[in-house]
């Protein structure tokens, strides 16, 4: 964990090595800038084992707590200890853990899947009450069909249903 990582996941790492070795969610510190308090928007905490593999995702489209500081600290607790994919990190896997943290954009509507492009815009697909999610530059995910397909199979979206596609990029940190 070296210091030339952006702080918002200098912020993420800390919160899930306190909470992954000790039980324990750590409140704001004085190096979190005064902006993380400021902002609400949607995020995403990423875990990969250093081979590239992913650990864990969790993250919310639209803002659910204050500001994006408790943002990045609840999800990246679920991440590492609540993504069903996978069991809870052990505090073994800590120190093979890359976290990244993506900051989403507002949604936008999509009225053509042509407006789509997997290497900048995340999608969102929404039938019902049904609503699955995918990042964007996803690693082998090339075209917009594959896209929206494993975004429909993560909702559990058939291909006979209505369908809502909402687009969004991402600012992401290292």
């Amino acid at each position: 964990m070296t210091d030339k990582k952006h702080p918002y996941v200098i912020w993420a790492e800390k919160v899930i090595k306190a909470y992954v070795e000790e039980k324990k969610i750590i409140d704001f510190d004085k190096t979190l800038t005064r902006e993380l308090f400021e902002i609400k928007r949607g995020c995403f905490v990423s875990l990969h084992k250093k081979n590239g593999e992913l650990r864990g995702c969790i993250g919310t489209i639209t803002p659910v707590y204050d500001n994006l500081i408790e943002e990045i600290r609840e999800n990246a607790i679920a991440a590492a200890t609540q993504d069903p994919r996978f069991p809870p990190v052990t505090p073994k896997e800590l120190s093979d853990l890359v976290i990244s943290v993506d900051i989403l954009s507002e949604l936008e509507k999509v009225k053509d899947v042509a407006e789509l492009n997997p290497k900048i815009f995340g999608v969102v697909v929404k039938s019902g009450y049904k609503r699955g999610v995918l990042l964007p530059d996803i690693e082998g995910v090339k075209t917009i069909e594959e896209q929206l397909n494993i975004a429909k199979m993560k909702a559990g979206i058939y291909e006979d249903e209505p369908l809502e596609i909402f687009k969004f990029t991402v600012n992401r940190f290292y």
